[in-house]
């Protein structure tokens, strides 16, 4: 689920809501579930519903916005039958409604699920995972290898596997909260309206300028230290003005490294499930561990959008000031260098930046909102485990 970098900054008051528009086919709406859909429950012409989070433009103005529902229905369900085979599932979009009561028929189909384990074919059917391919499903077949010559051996070891590890459920079930793509697959007129938070340029630009550019811009790995991630968003507000905006985004807080966060992960991915509070590496800025962790998942461990955010000295009009590293890990390798499984990131940590933006804004807490030019700041470089880090160098800032 891909953004204009810019996007974001495209999202606030001064850009106009047209009063009727034609959006053409093949644009893509980023949507969010506000009802679950489960394969294992869920029949054909079952309904759900789900919200526009991110503003669909025309030109330079904003056709669809943050908040326009979109209403669709189950289409067709093909169960599994035998552990090497897939569920498919299949969802029609029907139409969008906002708050004033005007609704169009719409043509789509799906093109992404966020952060979700399960694929999209080229027409738009989720097809599920595989039983057999799953980590439980390996380490089974592994013990019963091990039956075949030491079968007493065997059976401790199934049965202490049965103790820890449960079976992956290889069902589709999406709750509210997860985020999906739509293309329309025919141009829609649209005359809608949505509601636009009142969101203001900071101030003063030339101190806030030189706040963001005093800022260090890069993260350090720990353990072998070297250059990380890339500080590439500013919040100026209370630790609970930015707890209760990320929670309000559908956002979780990270726990801590530990003993049991690491079983938990282990038992997340030979599960192949999600693990929304899932720990993460530790990043230093200035020598210090982050202050606050925000992360959202979907169905897997491999994938998620995470942010590590640290408390600044001083403060601006009066607000203490933050600065984050956000990025948006889409799988999981395994390091010969580090011996260990790492996760890949999208090199473009500016769709990131907007993505986190976006996801503010929806929530209606956002005050201010600017994006800071950081001439100095490397356009390409890598982090700690050799992902390439692709930005235009600036820094959004939001303000509670």
């Amino acid at each position: 689920m891909r953004r204009a970098a810019i996007q974001f900054f495209l999202a606030v008051s001064v850009l106009p809501l047209l009063d009727a528009a034609t959006v053409p086919s093949g644009t893509k709406v980023e949507i969010r579930l506000t009802s679950g859909v489960n394969s294992a429950a869920a029949k054909p012409k079952d309904t759900f519903q789900a919200v526009v989070i991110a503003p669909v433009l025309a030109g330079d103005s904003i056709a669809i916005g943050q908040g326009t529902k979109v209403l669709g229905h189950v289409q067709d369900i093909k169960q599994a039958e035998a552990a090497d085979q897939q569920t498919v599932l299949t969802l029609a979009f029907d139409s969008l409604q906002d708050d004033a009561g005007h609704s169009a028929a719409i043509s789509a189909k799906l093109v992404a699920i966020d952060n979700a384990r399960e694929t999209i074919d080229a027409d738009g059917r989720i097809l599920g995972i595989q039983a057999s391919q799953t980590g439980s499903a390996r380490l089974d077949q592994g013990i019963n290898k091990i039956a075949e010559k030491y079968p007493g051996f065997a059976g401790i070891l199934s049965a202490a596997k049965s103790a820890i590890v449960s079976e992956a459920d290889p069902s589709i079930n999406y709750q509210p909260g997860v985020e999906m793509s739509i293309e329309l697959t025919k141009p829609l007129d649209w005359n809608g309206r949505a509601q636009i938070a009142k969101i203001t340029a900071i101030s003063p630009a030339d101190e806030l300028a030189d706040l963001v550019n005093r800022q260090p811009f890069r993260t350090q790995a720990g353990e072998p230290p070297k250059p990380s991630d890339m500080t590439n968003l500013m919040f100026l507000g209370s630790e609970d003005d930015i707890v209760r905006a990320f929670q309000e985004a559908g956002w979780s807080q990270a726990q801590q490294l530990s003993g049991q966060s690491k079983f938990e992960t282990f038992k997340a991915m030979t599960e192949m499930r999600g693990y929304k509070e899932a720990p993460v590496s530790t990043l230093l800025l200035d020598g210090r561990a982050p202050d606050l962790v925000f992360e959202k998942a979907n169905n897997t461990f491999a994938s998620r959008h995470h942010m590590r955010v640290w408390r600044r000295p001083g403060t601006f009009n009066g607000k203490p000031v933050w600065v984050a590293a956000g990025t948006h890990d889409t799988g999981i390798d395994f390091s010969q260098e580090n011996r260990t499984f790492i996760h890949k990131i999208d090199s473009e940590i500016d769709h990131e930046r907007a993505k986190i933006v976006n996801d503010l804004l929806f929530t209606g807490l956002v005050r201010g909102l600017a994006l800071v030019a950081r001439p100095e700041v490397p356009t390409d470089a890598s982090n700690a485990t050799g992902d390439q880090l692709r930005t235009d160098g600036k820094m959004a800032v939001l303000g509670f």
